[in-house]
């Protein structure tokens, strides 16, 4: 088997695990398909009754069996039809939830090294756009193409009972139309997954003008990104264009065969009537059940195409479904990470970010922070400060070396207990487009209402979060765009106050703060990490002076550790610092 088979059976059984839990409703479809599609085969001897008996026999009491027998059929039809429409529709709409639901799920649970990697418009689309495609293809196209299929066998089959000469004309054609639906599907399918990713990046780049807006109107680039989201336009327009003319090439193909041998099959059989070889009653119904199967084999070509997109957005959705990521729990966990000391040590820790492995960020670091401490990170930009705070949290595994805490190696925990550990405020708080009590209550999702209002006191937010429009039911729109960036630090710092967690990660955590907000949160945060582990990331060394220790880093190595003052005196790198910050001497004043 090819790999190109192998690849097309994969991606086959891949949906066949989300329609495996619907067994009962897939039955109860196929019951419903297969009963219409026997019922609309009758019509052919409806036909059959109407012209022998009713018109040639120029008798009305046949003519109203006939038309009778007809009426039932359409009853029949539309109960089946409305049976087998709902079921598949039905089942589209929840398998497509499914898969939404199952890649979602494993997305979130991959390493951050994932999405330095893909975009993140990229994996929307693939969420959003290609598991909407699939819908559409497991409630509709699916059907319509089973449907066709069975309509051909059974009108075949009956093609031969009524005519044994005109069906082996049909039969004879059958190829002639098939073939072309092979040697084209290949090429629509290719060209279906380049259709995808086009449009995946239009949406991606799209995504990221409109995040950044403001710099976008600050620089008055409005009309060059005008020009450049058309040109990714004409680029996914192109391939679409190509998509559909293949798919177009390929319909007008078909339906020009099946029309040519429908032709030849009218041209033998009119001559078998006018010479009485066979009665007008079966060469009706031999033309009803030639045009169901004309009209079977153009659908399953039409409906092939979408097939083959179904197939290119299935691969899509796999190829994420089937990532693995590198941050994985040990198969036997050490020990519960509450049980240990809150003490993490870094040893002769190396380390390079997967996107460039080339680069080393940390080199040969090593690095105790003590329970209970407040420990500094200080050191020019690139020198490996916000890296320690992703091994610590363990979003990377370093390449050499070992990060532990409690003297035992974090890969030996479970991620998600040791993250339980944490809490993280960032220089650049992330907020959700939710409201304040959502956000705030990320910290602890079971946590009260005053439990949420007393963390929010306890940030110096209550009073701004008491103002807005709704208080804590205010929607804080995208990012929390709503609130000044000292606001929305004070939330985050909230969150982490209301999580009340063992270790403290902060960076520069009242950076964006004003001189007022600035020293209330500094009393909330002392008071927070008094009998805590903090780690802080400093940027401004005023904010650090009273760390129980600080260390300098540089060039992904620590360079030197110890007080203010005694760094001061030590090592150039500080003194050069805070000669910049603080003046001549570099003392604080």
């Amino acid at each position: 088997m090819s790999e190109e088979k192998k690849k097309k059976l994969s991606t086959l059984l891949a949906l066949a695990r989300f329609l495996k839990p619907y067994k009962g409703t897939i039955a109860a479809f196929l019951a419903a398909l297969f009963f219409t599609s026997g019922v609309m085969l009758s019509i052919g001897q409806g036909v059959r009754l109407l012209i022998d008996r009713g018109f040639a026999q120029q008798s009305i009491e046949q003519l109203n069996i006939a038309i009778g027998f007809l009426l039932v059929i359409a009853v029949l039809m539309a109960l089946g039809t409305f049976v087998r429409f709902y079921l598949v529709s039905w089942l589209g709409e929840r398998v497509s939830a499914d898969i939404r639901q199952a890649v979602f799920d494993h997305i979130v649970s991959l390493h951050p090294g994932f999405f330095e990697d893909n975009r993140s418009g990229d994996i929307m689309s693939r969420l959003t756009t290609d598991t909407t495609l699939l819908q559409s293809i497991i409630g509709s196209s699916f059907s319509m193409a089973l449907r066709s299929a069975i309509s051909v066998i059974g009108a075949l089959i009956l093609l031969f009972i009524t005519n044994f000469k005109l069906s082996l004309i049909v039969l004879v054609c059958v190829p002639a139309v098939l073939l072309p639906i092979l040697l084209l599907g290949k090429r629509v399918r290719t060209l279906s997954r380049k259709s995808q990713d086009s449009i995946s990046d239009v949406g991606t780049y799209a995504g990221e003008i409109i995040q950044n807006i403001k710099t976008v109107q600050s620089y008055t680039r409005e009309n060059q990104e005008k020009i450049a989201f058309g040109a990714e336009v004409e680029r996914a327009f192109d391939v679409a264009k190509s998509r559909v003319r293949q798919r177009a090439v390929l319909m007008a193909l078909v339906i020009l065969l099946v029309f040519i041998a429908l032709s030849s099959m009218l041209w033998v059989g009119g001559s078998d009537v006018i010479q009485g070889r066979m009665t007008g009653g079966d060469l009706g119904a031999f033309i009803v059940y030639a045009i169901m199967a004309a009209i079977g084999v153009a659908t399953v070509s039409e409906v092939y195409g979408e097939l083959l997109r179904a197939a290119g957005a299935t691969d899509r959705l796999m190829e994420l479904m089937q990532e693995v990521s590198h941050i994985q729990p040990p198969e036997q966990v050490a020990c519960a990470a509450d049980s240990l000391q809150a003490t993490f040590s870094f040893r002769d820790v190396s380390f390079s970010y997967p996107s460039r492995p080339e680069q080393r960020v940390l080199d040969h670091f090593s690095l105790t922070i003590e329970e209970g401490k407040v420990l500094a990170l200080v050191g020019p930009s690139g020198a490996g400060k916000s890296t320690v705070f992703e091994l610590l949290q363990r979003f990377y595994d370093p390449q050499a070396g070992e990060v532990t805490l409690g003297g035992i190696d974090i890969r030996q925990l479970h991620p998600e207990d040791l993250r339980q550990q944490l809490a993280v405020v960032q220089q650049q708080p992330a907020l959700f487009s939710a409201d304040v009590m959502h956000n705030i209550r990320y910290g602890k999702p079971d946590a009260t209402d005053e439990e949420v209002i007393a963390a929010a006191k306890a940030a110096y937010a209550h009073d701004f979060i008491a103002a807005l429009p709704q208080g804590y039911q205010s929607d804080l729109g995208e990012k929390g765009a709503r609130l000044s960036g000292g606001q929305r630090q004070r939330l985050a710092i909230a969150r982490a106050i209301l999580k009340n967690p063992r270790i403290l990660l902060l960076d520069e955590a009242t950076s964006a703060l004003d001189a007022e907000s600035e020293y209330q949160v500094q009393l909330a945060l002392e008071h927070l990490m008094k009998g805590r582990t903090t780690v802080i990331i400093a940027h401004r060394l005023a904010t650090i002076l009273h760390a129980d220790t600080i260390a300098v880093m540089e060039g992904g190595k620590r360079v030197a550790q110890g007080s203010h003052h005694e760094l001061l005196a030590s090592n150039p790198l500080y003194a050069r610092l805070a000669q910049l910050q603080f003046g001549v001497d570099g003392a604080a004043g």
